[in-house]
């Protein structure tokens, strides 16, 4: 099962190029070749008493968002540096080396790390691409748009028959069903965010280790995120009302969207984050004072140095 999805896109109008997220299919992807939108329906339903439960989650591939992280650490009761650290994989999103995390496997094993033999041990709190099965999500823009849009794919694996049983219901109604309308909601800012620097090509160029280290920070240590805008830096930068600070430090969906707001100032320079004023003034000063510590650091080496220079000489000639 997995969320990266390899999908044809459908054909742009007169005009009108599309922004890929995905690649196109292999000649044996399990993906039906139709498009779906909201109020389209598609017959599937999966349960424990049906002969293939669990299959889906022997062999996974799973892409995990930042909202799914969340999710699973709070469920697990640890921080999100121990979750990154024991439950996920990390992958390239892109040729720039793009951030990305996958889901864990047991070791020497495909299937999932939480896979239990009475169903799945998260499943209140399970992914968004487990939500969404078997349902394929593809997001694209089109150039120079601002936003970008959701269609739906059906996905027919061999193993599953859930394709057999006998309900039929909107991908609307499917993806209340699942729990997917909150997961939809926060994570396609992050996914806006993704698209646009896919999108940027050689206006932006190669991204420089400092972003991508943002990008992962943000998007998914929610708890070291936590702590960055805690710091006596952070405050000196930007003009946070304090209600609000403590909001966000008390909030974790709230911090999460305030991360993506970082990341669009830091990365593209949308400015919704108010910086202050004297900013710059108490860098150049900050940077002042580091630099005159240097010079006196140095000059007491300096100095150090002549001293024990002395004394070697003085014991060399007291020995003479």
């Amino acid at each position: 099962m997995s969320i990266d999805i390899r999908l044809p896109p459908p054909e742009p109008g007169p005009g009108e190029a599309l922004i890929k997220e995905y690649s196109d299919p292999s000649p044996m992807t399990p993906v039906q070749p139709v498009q779906l939108g909201p109020d389209d329906t598609f017959q599937f339903r999966c349960h424990k008493g049906i002969a293939c439960f669990n299959k889906c989650c022997q062999n996974i591939d799973i892409m995990l968002a930042p909202y799914d992280i969340l999710r699973l650490k709070n469920r697990l009761g640890i921080s999100s540096r121990d979750f990154l650290d024991n439950f996920t994989r990390d992958f390239a999103m892109d040729g720039h080396g793009m951030p990305g995390l996958k889901l864990a496997t047991r070791d020497e094993s495909p299937a999932c790390v939480f896979l239990r033999p009475e169903g799945c041990g998260v499943y209140e709190d399970r992914p968004s691409a487990c939500r969404y099965y078997a349902l394929g999500l593809l997001s694209m823009r089109k150039k120079d748009s601002p936003t970008d849009e959701d269609s739906y794919f059906v996905v027919k694996e061999d193993h599953c028959l859930g394709h057999q049983e006998a309900k039929t219901q909107t991908v609307g109604e499917y993806r209340k069903e699942q729990g997917l309308e909150d997961y939809d909601a926060i994570n396609r800012e992050w996914r806006q965010i993704v698209l646009k620097k896919r999108s940027s090509g050689p206006t932006v160029g190669k991204p420089s280790e400092r972003s991508m280290e943002l990008f992962f920070h943000a998007s998914y240590d929610l708890d070291g995120f936590r702590d960055f805008i805690s710091t006596p830096g952070f405050t000196e930068l930007f003009e946070l009302d304090p209600a609000e600070k403590q909001a966000l430090l008390a909030n974790d969906e709230s911090l999460l969207r305030f991360a993506f707001r970082f990341l669009k100032q830091a990365l593209y320079g949308e400015m919704s984050i108010p910086v202050r004023a004297d900013a710059a003034e108490m860098r150049r000063e900050r940077y002042r004072r580091r630099v005159e510590q240097m010079e006196r650091d140095a000059v007491e080496r300096k100095s150090m140095d002549q001293d024990a220079q002395y004394e070697s000489l003085k014991h060399e000639s007291q020995d003479d």
